[in-house]
């Protein structure tokens, strides 16, 4: 008999994990589907972060922050932040947008792998990997335990300017002290797919009929999608984080925002784009599922789900 090893015993809890994930997930919502032109798209969660309230637009005026936030229900020094992962169905490509957190995140992310085999998704099935940006609920999650990449049959899609962002000199520029991890986090999870890697810049097609959209300011070379047929929609990334401020108050400045004025002007223009041509969007950290239309409301934005 041979010994036992480390990895086995790991094998043999994660197994253990994914059995009991599966009696969780069968309690928690199944994915949601929607058709968008010629494209099929299923939303599976990673799970959601755990965050300070103080993210949420701390230089924005008290009275009014605060107001939003009890009206959000976000009143407490923490909040729960949704992570809404879209897989496209385009003929023969299953694309999946953003890896998520994978293990060494937070506790209460990093659950994609598992939900998606809930939803007898099988992930070797997942042709294309396309990366929004490369924070850790979206990136992270490229590999496991073993730092084995988790898509491996997949190919992998980077913008540009964000993979030279994150590989550049002054990556930690900006970033407060406590997420410089950030980037070494990201050049790990890079190099595992580096041999793998297709570059694309805003314009480019990841197939026929999704493209790439340039929507920069939450980092340097953020990017969403956009879906053609049907009325269009936009996967959206980090460009719009939150159901109440994001829209109300797009001027204010998430901490997260590694160029906030980049960003602020982002989502004005998206914002824009979005109620005037009556496009969907799909938001990763709005609420479940995180699909709705943008409508002009008070001289301002308002998200409504569906």
């Amino acid at each position: 008999m041979r010994d036992v090893t480390r990895r086995d015993l790991m094998l043999g809890a994660a197994a253990f994990a994914t059995a009991l994930g599966r009696e969780q997930t069968a309690l928690a919502a199944p994915p949601h589907r929607l058709t968008v032109g010629a494209f099929e798209l299923t939303i599976v969660s990673d799970g959601h972060l755990v965050l300070p309230t103080t993210f949420l637009a701390p230089d924005a005026p008290e009275g009014e922050r605060a107001a939003i936030l009890k009206e959000a229900g976000e009143s407490g020094p923490e909040f729960n932040s949704p992570t809404n992962h879209t897989l496209v169905r385009a003929g023969r490509e299953l694309i999946l947008v953003d890896t998520g957190s994978g293990p060494h995140f937070m506790p209460s992310a990093g659950k994609l792998a598992g939900n998606l085999a809930a939803a007898g998704i099988d992930r070797e099935a997942i042709t294309t990997v396309v990366y929004t940006h490369g924070h850790p609920d979206h990136l992270w999650g490229v590999a496991d335990d073993f730092e084995e990449v988790v898509f491996a049959k997949a190919r992998h899609v980077v913008a540009a300017a964000e993979w030279d962002f994150w590989h550049g000199a002054n990556a930690t520029s900006g970033l407060p002290p406590e997420r410089a991890g950030f980037v070494t986090g990201a050049r790990r999870s890079y190099a595992h797919i580096k041999d793998k890697v297709r570059m694309v810049k805003p314009g480019d097609d990841v197939v026929t009929g999704l493209r790439v959209l340039a929507t920069p300011g939450h980092t340097q070379g953020h990017i969403s999608l956009e879906v053609a047929g049907g009325e269009g929609l936009v996967i959206g990334g980090d460009a719009l984080t939150h159901a109440l401020i994001s829209f109300r108050h797009p001027a204010w400045r998430p901490q997260a925002d590694h160029v906030p004025d980049v960003a602020a002007a982002t989502r004005a223009r998206l914002l824009d784009r979005l109620a005037t041509d009556r496009i969907r969007l799909i938001g990763f950290h709005l609420p479940w599922p995180g699909v709705g239309y943008v409508e002009r409301k008070d001289r301002a934005y308002r998200f409504v789900g569906g």
